[in-house]
This record gives C-alpha cells, sequence and structure tokens, in this order.
C-alpha cells in the first residue's frame, strides 16, 4: 500500500498594480509571491486565475514526508496564489469514511486503495475528473494505472506517487563484514536465513502495527508470494474474487511467508519473538538493521523515509535493498506495488486546478528532485531521482518487461482488503491457523 503513506506557510504578498509594469507587490488579499509573472512561473499559467482561493487535501502521509509534500507544491502556490492546506492522518482509511459521510469531507484525497476509491463512487461522493485533469492523466500514465481508478468508464482520480514493494532492505556493510552475499533466488535466500540464524542473530525483523491500519504490512508478503508462486493470472483471479480467498494456492502462499514470519529462528530480530511483530510500528520494524540485530527486512521503496537521520541509503552504504527473489523463474519477474490516487468530492474550478497539476510532469519532477519518492509517471526523469532504490524502482516501473501488480489489498473492496484481511494477518501473526484466517476472510467477501 501503496499502502502501499505527509504544511508550510505560503509566502504572501500581492499584486500592485498595472502601473508598476511588474508582476509583483500588491493588495493583501492576493496570494501570490513576487515571483508571479517570473520565467520560473511560466509552466504555471495554465492554472492562472484562482488566486487567493484554498484547497483543502488530506492524506496519510505525515512527518518528513509532509514537509516534502509542502515542498514540492510550493512554486505553484506562489505562483498562482492557489494556498493548498493539506492535511495528514495515521487514521487517514478509517477517517476519510467518517469525514465524508459526515458532511465534511477534503476537496481532494490521495487515496491509496482502488477498492475504497469505488466505495465513494458508488455512494455518489466523489466527481469524476475533469477534461484537463482527464487529458493530463491519460498522457502521463498508462492505461494499465488508470484503470485501477476507472469506474464504469469514467476516471476518478488521477496517480500520483506509486511505490515497488518487492524489496529487501539489507545492510551493505554488515553483508561484507559478514562475507554474507546477496540472494539472487528463494532459495539462496532461505539459505542466508540459516545461515544468520546459526551465527546467533535472527534475520528478519518485521512491524506491522499502524493505527487503524494495523496488518497491512502483513498482507503485502502473501501479494508479493502469490504473485511468485501463482503467476499473474492467479494473482488477478484472487483479487478479483473469481477464485475464492482461502483457495488451496491462497493457502500454499501464506504458509510460504509464514516460513519466514511465524517461524521464532528467524524473527523478530531486535524486538524479540513473532507476536512482537504484532505490536512493532510499520515505521520501526527494519531499523534493527542499522544496529546489527538483524539482517533483512521485507518492504517497499518508500521505506527509504524511515530510517534514522544521517543513515546512507546506497549499494556501499548503512542500507540498501535487493529484489525480492522469484520462486519460479518460469514466472518471470514479478513486482508487487501500489500508489495513490488524487481523488476530488468538490469540483470548484481551483480543485480542479490542483488536480490536474498534481498529474502533470511539472509536479512529479518537482516531487522527485526532493528525494525519496516513486512514480510511474511517464514525464519522470530518472536524472531528477536521486535515492538509488528510488532510482531503481523508476526503472522498474518504466520497463515494459516488468511483471507488475498492484497490492491486492488494495484492490479489494475496502471492507474486506482494508478490513477483514488486514485484521485476519493480525490474527495470524497472533497464532491462529491458516485455515481458519482464509476461511474468515473469504466469509467476509459479499
Amino acid at each position: 500500500m501503496a499502502f502501499a503513506r505527509s504544511r508550510q506557510a505560503l509566502a504572501v504578498a500581492g499584486v500592485l498594480g498595472l502601473a508598476l509594469g511588474v508582476a509583483a507587490c500588491g493588495t493583501g488579499n492576493d496570494k501570490k509571491s513576487s515571483n508571479a509573472g517570473s520565467a520560473e512561473c511560466g509552466a504555471y499559467e495554465k492554472y492562472d486565475g484562482h488566486d487567493g482561493k484554498k484547497v483543502t487535501i488530506y492524506s496519510s502521509i505525515r512527518d518528513i514526508e509532509d514537509e516534502r509534500l509542502q515542498q514540492s507544491w510550493k512554486e505553484f502556490e506562489d505562483c498562482t496564489g492557489i494556498e493548498i492546506d493539506h492535511e495528514g492522518s495515521g487514521e487517514f482509511e478509517a477517517q476519510l469514511p467518517v469525514r465524508v459521510d459526515g458532511g465534511n469531507a477534503p476537496d481532494l484525497a490521495f487515496i491509496p486503495q482502488p477498492g475504497l476509491l469505488k466505495r465513494f463512487v458508488d455512494s455518489g461522493k466523489l466527481k469524476p475528473v475533469g477534461a484537463d485533469t482527464k487529458a493530463m492523466a491519460e498522457q502521463n500514465y498508462s492505461a494499465d494505472w488508470l484503470k485501477y481508478s476507472t469506474v464504469n468508464g469514467q476516471l476518478y482520480g488521477a496517480p500520483l506517487g506509486s511505490n515497488v514493494k518487492s524489496f529487501v532492505w539489507y545492510s551493505p556493510k554488515t553483508f561484507k563484514e559478514k562475507g554474507w552475499t546477496v540472494p539472487t533466488t528463494w532459495d539462496d535466500m532461505i539459505k542466508l536465513s540459516d545461515q544468520i540464524a546459526a551465527s546467533g542473530t535472527k534475520p528478519w525483523c518485521a512491524g506491522i502495527e499502524s493505527g487503524d491500519a494495523t496488518g497491512w504490512p502483513a498482507t503485502d508478503w502473501i501479494e508479493d508470494v502469490l504473485l511468485r508462486t501463482g503467476g499473474p493470472d492467479v494473482y488477478d483471479k484472487w483479487t478479483t474474487h473469481e477464485i475464492p480467498f482461502n483457495d488451496p494456492q491462497v493457502a500454499d502462499a501464506l504458509n510460504r511467508a509464514g516460513s519466514i514470519l511465524k517461524n521464532e529462528k528467524y524473527v523478530n530480530g531486535g524486538f524479540g519473538g513473532v507476536k512482537s511483530i504484532a505490536t512493532t510500528s510499520f515505521q520501526e520494524g527494519g531499523t534493527p538493521i542499522t544496529a546489527g540485530k538483524c539482517a533483512l527486512h521485507r518492504q517497499a521503496s518508500f521505506y527509504a523515509n524511515q530510517w534514522p537521520e544521517g543513515t546512507k541509503v546506497a549499494e556501499d552504504g548503512d542500507v540498501f535493498a535487493f529484489y525480492f527473489p522469484a520462486i519460479d523463474p518460469s514466472k518471470g519477474k514479478p513486482v508487487l506495488g501500489g500508489g495513490e490516487f488524487v481523488a476530488a468530492f468538490a469540483d470548484r474550478p481551483e480543485v480542479q486546478a490542483v488536480q490536474t497539476y498534481l498529474a502533470s510532469g511539472e509536479y512529479a519532477n518537482s516531487r522527485a528532485k526532493i528525494g525519496d519518492w516513486v512514480s510511474a509517471n511517464k514525464k519522470l526523469d530518472l536524472n531528477n531521482v536521486p535515492n538509488p532504490v528510488d532510482k531503481l524502482s523508476v526503472g522498474i516501473l518504466q520497463d515494459e518487461k516488468t511483471v507488475f501488480r498492484f497490492d491486492g489489498s488494495d484492490l479489494m473492496p475496502a471492507a474486506v482488503g482494508a478490513g477483514t484481511f488486514w485484521k485476519g494477518m493480525v490474527a495470524w501473526i497472533n497464532g491462529k491457523d491458516t485455515t481458519a484466517v482464509l476461511n474468515d476472510i473469504e466469509g467476509s467477501w459479499k
């Protein structure tokens, strides 16, 4: 997900008047900065006409990611005079429906679950994208991405950030010191895990606590494994319920994930035993790697934002990531990923302008330059992606040969994908057996 999951003050000046012959200075009601009319603002002229307007955005993006988000659209704010008021919350998935149903919806929301997006469409709450947003989205994103926010043939959201989830984080320094080799097959990864465990260190660390979204990191495990064991066709049938949630192929994938996550010899390095996974936060799940208390942490590209300040992310650095190995080479190179979609609960002109801008190449490159961000936007220049893991991710997303599938729980009905599936994975980690967990989730799919 996409999970799949961050406010600065706008520098305010006004426009004094045409008599001065310049585009700076002015009345106290205007929001444009002194840069308005400059060469830097040329790219934003098509969004003009909304000076002094305010657009609210709600998302799951917080902390340092939120600060980077604010920075990414500051020039847009300064040049257009539109104020973007963003609020990030760790309870986003649970609170957005409450706000919408209570008549307090944001103008825009970054929704990481297509299933949740469809729920809002079905209830008549979401607005279809305007013509400009539609044209921008179709220009910059593949049809495979746009289908995830298309309902009954109508587009309801433009993609924004993306992530590649099929990564295992490790410490290059530790691997070099110990003489360990980065595995390229599943069997080699298990052999390495056994080798590390025999040395007295638990090889894997994980955390699935995430507020109201607790459990989602474990859903990524089963999705990644099923994509490798069953292939994309079985995966697609599972996410659309063409095969039941408790299909034997799904049970096999969950049990294979359990050979790591429910193996007391393997987990939970730096935290305790298997059950500590359920109470360890997603943000802290991999951090024992930096202290040498754990060697491997399967998590998405966006985990680059979670390492302690000063951690060098590079092939020769403190931490880096390798591709979560394929299990059956005949299934190709499967890649699990996710992303957010910018969906609108209001269709005022200024809201549509912001929605269109966020789908543009200008925005994608602005945000990418700040660091630790990935997008499937075709206009994203790889040279603007500073983080080596993100560069690897963008390369994968732009590679037509990759067998890519969107996060399965985010494709399912929200009551399952962001409900019983999450809860079921917590129960599974806490000792409930595979069959009972999958039967419970299957029974909840209406």
